[in-house]
């Protein structure tokens, strides 16, 4: 089976109408290229050179959809226009096969056929020069180049500015699509930061809250019902300002104000007391070394970067709350050391049953804490071990270390 000619495309139609009448038009007014005594002319007369204009009419329905078959075919038809008397508008047809095959054909094609075209134009100049030695043999590469060169350089041009143009909207598109990208990440960043920021604040008090509650329901004693209820309301009130100074942070809007200030290692001791008001027996140490040539102990919070301390406060915070919902009877330790440029943190707590029922968790506790030492490059890791425990001898483990050097924690 014959291949398939594709399909001409609608505007390449009108321009072989247009082509095929205006020769017709020429033809029947009797207005050709050349005399019929030239040499050149072997088929003179009217009628032959209605055979080339027709086949360009023809090639002309593929300058898009087969740009080098019409090329070819087209150049046929040109050499057998030459042949006879010749139509303009068979040679002005050719001009546009010409820079229809650079402009719309393959990249190979595009790059070949001008340098090709300027060869042509170069030898129909020396070549009849060369041969006849009179300055009107210089005419036919004038007219090799204005056929073939020229229309050839100006479909390169116009395609390498097209292309120019495909390659910035391409780099507009994906320079777009990267910001989309970037803004989706910096979202879900931001909304993993509220969440951890949410959790840390509130699942103390709730924590304690639930806990105090169970023991009040459980307990009929009048004291211990009383003493619950003071550590629910003092702890609903403390999350309820928590909650308003986060809700404040996400709704300021404007630069007069300043939102209010992270939580440092500095209220370490804060937060201790209120895990001991809560019912935990905690013990804190806090000893760091404040770095060469310093004292051998600091403050908690003295030459740390602000991302490390509150990374370490909210481990804390949140060891504390898990030793609440969870811990059975016994000491829960707290400790905190600087080590070959790193601050290590470590909360210990009893492991095994509790007198008292735990508080359900959902594990988010743990993802937080792991995601905050994962953002400073530290490292992470909770679960029992062997220690000084309870009956069963394990303890609850949390232990992060998070670099405290300039590049690390910036």
């Amino acid at each position: 089976m014959a291949p398939r000619l594709p399909r001409p495309r609608r505007f390449d139609v009108y321009a072989a109408s247009a082509g095929l009448l205006g020769g017709l038009l020429l033809w029947g007014i009797g207005l050709g290229v050349r005399p019929a005594d030239e040499p050149v002319v072997l088929f003179g007369g009217r009628w032959p050179l209605l055979v080339p204009l027709v086949v360009m009419a023809g090639c002309e329905l593929l300058r898009r959809a087969a740009p080098r078959t019409g090329l070819l075919a087209g150049t046929a038809a040109l050499i057998a226009d030459t042949l006879t008397q010749g139509s303009l508008v068979t040679v002005i047809m050719y001009t546009d096969l010409m820079y229809a095959a650079v402009l719309y054909g393959p990249p190979a094609s595009a790059r070949r056929i001008p340098w090709i075209t300027g060869l042509l134009t170069v030898a129909g100049t020396v070549v009849p020069f060369a041969l006849w030695r009179v300055p009107e043999a210089l005419l036919i590469g004038v007219a090799v180049g204005i056929v073939s060169f020229a229309p050839a350089s100006t479909g390169l041009i116009v395609r390498s500015h097209r292309e120019a143009a495909d390659a910035a909207l391409l780099r507009a598109e994906q320079t777009a699509l990267l910001a989309e990208m970037d803004r989706s990440q910096a979202v879900t960043a931001e909304r993993s930061r509220m969440a951890r920021e949410l959790h840390d604040l509130v699942a103390g008090h709730l924590s304690a809250i639930a806990v105090h509650s169970t023991a009040a329901l459980s307990l009929d004693d009048a004291a211990t019902t009383r003493q619950a209820l003071g550590v629910i309301r003092e702890n609903s009130v403390a999350g309820l300002a928590e909650m308003r100074r986060l809700i404040g942070i996400l709704r300021d809007e404007g630069a007069d104000t300043e939102p209010a200030a992270a939580p440092t290692l500095d209220g370490l001791g804060a937060l201790v007391d209120g895990a001991r008001a809560n019912g935990l027996d905690v013990t804190l140490d806090a000893a760091l070394d404040a770095g060469p040539g310093s004292a051998p102990r600091a403050e908690p919070g003295e030459n740390l970067p602000a991302p490390v301390g509150l990374a370490a406060y909210r481990i804390v915070q949140e060891s504390l709350t898990n030793a609440l919902k969870h811990a059975a009877k016994g000491t829960v330790r707290v400790r905190l050391d600087r080590h070959q440029g790193a601050l290590r943190v470590e909360v210990t707590s009893p492991y095994g049953d509790r007198d008292t029922p735990r508080v359900p968790g959902s594990g988010a506790g743990l993802v937080g804490m792991r995601e905050r030492a994962a953002l400073l490059h530290g490292t992470f890791e909770a679960g029992p071990a062997p220690g000084p425990g309870p009956a069963g001898g394990t303890i609850w483990a949390v232990r992060a270390s998070l670099p405290v050097t300039e590049g690390d924690s910036a």
